[in-house]
């Protein structure tokens, strides 16, 4: 199937692949043969092309002596489609302005030439042509051989064959070229059937004068099993005096090309392809229109002459001394205007140029808020106590979560983020964010954080559980209320809040008031173990807290951690990893010179077990630990606006009816002025009607 309209170009290429010339050095044209262009699709199905072509000299070769007679030619066609004219116009019936019939019946005609035999097999709709390399002169050349004569008296007795005086020994000589020519015409055939199974064969049509050999048509007839036809007239051709005639008559084999010429110069046939030169054709179109061109341009000339007459005679009634001192002051007035007009354009073009720079400085006034806003939204989708659950005082009771750090980075596609992450970590998403990959430029948020929270209560009242339930699923929200505000979630750019990995709860000592844990160390907790950073009463409500996270490291103003499950104990505002009391284990701390344990090592270790007692009597509490990952892209300009009209909107009628826009837009789809006009529209039906219910 093929566009109508581009099978030109199509052909054009297949020409170059097809003629094993340079396409400069033939002339061709194309024409199709047989399927038409569907009306609903344009496309032509099952198309036919023929595709026509002979080298440049000799077509040049043919025109000369018409050239040189100065007789201009119209029409170049090749023989074959000359006969397929005959046979469409006189022997099939069929004329160009007919239907197309599909005929299951073909019928081949066979034009031998003096060196070779056009074989053209066709139905009225499709053509299938091919040169079959034996002619007259083949017969002529084999009786030369045979019978040792002159080409000239081969020829004569060729024609006569009948009237000579041993005709069995002439058929016996041209006996061998016969059955070469039978081979041949029946090769062509079984392949022409090859590529049309279903092509059904009726008859064959004799055509040039090499087909009056005596027992031609007889000995094909035999051999081929077809019925072979000798035409003795044309069907179509009216006119005694010629048709009668017996010059006609007796060449009328040799007249198939010419007549099929003729009927498409009349343009009766379907056939409208030409070998003509189109350089030919060009100069003839031109010379042709010349005098159109002449006479048009004449006629343009006459009329520019009257009208400048006409101009010169209104110009004359003017063009008077008392009017030289009116148009001097005019001119006078006209190039103060231009330099106005000149000065204007240039203070303008200042003007412009401090305007875009004061545009440079302002025009991302709605980016500054932007950062701001998605930290302002992280900090209040944090779980908070309300009402009277302020007044708990049992730490693992409270509704706190503690971010430790924030961290961003900016990363080119965030496609690249979302393909990395596990089925786990994907699992803690919000469906509409598994269902949407993010795209594009974005900020990458980690947040890295601690909770003690554990309500048996509750069933997400610990470990990740409580993560996932009360600050997740706030951050997957398109806003949350805080106060009587809406703060913006989703609709300020976060996507794809996840959960990227947790440890806990871990078994801990509270401390209230953190005395235990002035100026004193731990053995333990300098054995592989880690100090949890942040554990003091910044987020305990008092004092610090013992214990910590296996694997972490210590933190400053932290407390020291346990190792393979041992208690330790911190020193509290301690630098990191270091010691101020020395390695426990070290022998210059441990041990005095003399090998024996210094005082001041006793002292501490008499401290710490001490401490150990008072340790037993703590609150015993849970640490999770835990970190979240979420895309964020900017949202501001147009998308701004887009979103906070739905904002705008949603706080006065948050129904679920809008819930496919806010995740149309959470996917970065821009709200466009007629959808929101529709929610508008839905909301304000609504409350009519609530208004009139009441």
């Amino acid at each position: 199937p093929v566009e109508q309209s581009k099978v030109a170009e199509i052909v054009k290429y297949e020409a170059k692949q097809q003629i094993p010339f340079a396409v400069d050095e033939v002339i061709w044209d194309f024409q199709t043969l047989s399927g038409g262009a569907d009306p609903e699709s344009g496309f032509m199905l099952d198309a036919e092309v023929g595709l026509f072509a002979m080298k440049r000299d000799q077509v040049m070769h043919h025109l000369k002596p018409f050239t040189d007679a100065k007789v201009e030619v119209d029409l170049i066609q090749v023989a074959p489609l000359a006969m397929y004219n005959y046979l469409l116009y006189d022997h099939f019936g069929i004329r160009a302005d007919d239907e197309d019939v599909a005929r299951e019946e073909y019928t081949i005609a066979l034009d031998m030439g003096a060196d070779n035999t056009t074989l053209l097999v066709s139905n009225g709709d499709k053509i299938w042509i091919r040169s079959v390399p034996l002619g007259g002169n083949h017969f002529t050349r084999a009786l030369t051989k045979e019978m040792k004569l002159t080409f000239a008296k081969a020829e004569h007795l060729k024609c006569n064959a009948i009237k000579s005086p041993d005709p069995r020994a002439v058929f016996q000589a041209l006996r061998p070229v016969f059955n070469d020519y039978v081979s041949e015409i029946q090769r062509s055939i079984g392949y022409f059937s090859s590529v049309n199974p279903s092509a059904r064969i009726t008859k064959i049509l004799g055509l040039g004068n090499g087909f009056k050999l005596a027992g031609l048509q007889k000995f094909l007839q035999q051999n081929l099993q077809y019925k072979v036809e000798r035409v003795t007239s044309f069907n179509a051709l009216a006119g005694d005096s010629v048709l009668n005639a017996p010059l006609f008559k007796e060449n009328i084999l040799s007249f198939v090309v010419p007549y099929g010429l003729a009927l498409q110069a009349l343009k009766v046939t379907r056939i409208y392809t030409t070998l003509l030169p189109p350089e030919i054709a060009t100069t003839r179109i031109i010379r042709r229109k010349k005098p159109w061109a002449v006479a048009a341009v004449a006629a343009m000339m006459a009329g520019l002459s009257i009208s400048a007459f006409g101009y010169s005679q209104k110009l004359a009634s003017v063009d008077r001394p008392e009017f030289d001192a009116a148009v001097e002051e005019a001119s006078k007035v006209k190039s103060k205007a231009d330099d106005l007009t000149g000065r204007y354009g240039s203070k303008k073009s200042e003007n412009d140029k401090i305007k875009g720079n004061v545009s440079k400085l302002v025009e991302n006034a709605d980016k500054r808020h932007i950062w701001p806003n998605v930290y302002k939204a992280i900090v209040e989708c944090l779980p908070r106590d309300k009402g009277v659950q302020r007044d708990v005082s049992k730490i693992s009771l409270q509704h706190r979560i503690k971010i430790g750090s924030i961290t961003t980075e900016r990363i080119p596609d965030a496609g690249v983020w979302y393909q990395k992450l596990t089925t786990h970590q994907k699992r803690s998403m919000a469906a509409i964010d598994t269902s949407i990959t993010p795209s594009g430029e974005a900020y990458i948020f980690k947040l890295e954080g601690i909770h003690y929270h554990n309500d048996p209560k509750d069933k997400n009242g610990k470990g990740e559980q409580y993560v996932d339930e009360y600050l997740l699923k706030n951050l997957q929200k398109w806003s949350i209320q805080r106060n009587g505000q809406t703060i913006s979630v989703r609709a300020a750019g976060i996507t794809h809040p996840a959960i990227m990995r947790s440890a806990g709860p871990f078994p801990m000592k509270f401390d209230p008031e953190g005395h235990l844990k002035q100026g004193m160390m731990s053995a333990w907790s300098f054995a592989g173990a880690e100090g949890f950073g942040g554990c003091d009463g910044e987020l305990a409500g008092a004092g610090g807290c013992e214990g910590a996270f296996p694997g972490a490291e210590a933190e400053a103003g932290g407390c020291e951690g346990v190792a393979d499950g041992n208690p330790g104990y911190g020193i509290q505002g301690g630098v990191p990893g270091a010691n101020p009391l020395g390695s426990p284990f070290g022998p210059q701390n441990l041990l005095g010179a003399s090998g024996v344990f210094s005082s001041e090592t006793v002292r501490n270790f008499q401290r710490l077990n001490e401490q150990d007692n008072e340790q037993d009597k703590l609150e015993e509490i849970s640490l999770t630990r835990f970190s979240i990952e979420f895309v964020w892209q900017p949202i501001y300009g147009e998308k701004k606006i887009a979103f906070d009209a739905l904002n705008q909107f949603l706080k006065e009628s948050p129904d679920a009816e809008f819930s496919a826009a806010q995740e149309s837009l959470s996917g970065k789809i821009r709200l466009t002025e007629e959808q929101f006009q529709e929610y508008q529209s839905k909301h304000t039906q609504k409350a009519e009607a609530q208004q009139t219910e009441e």
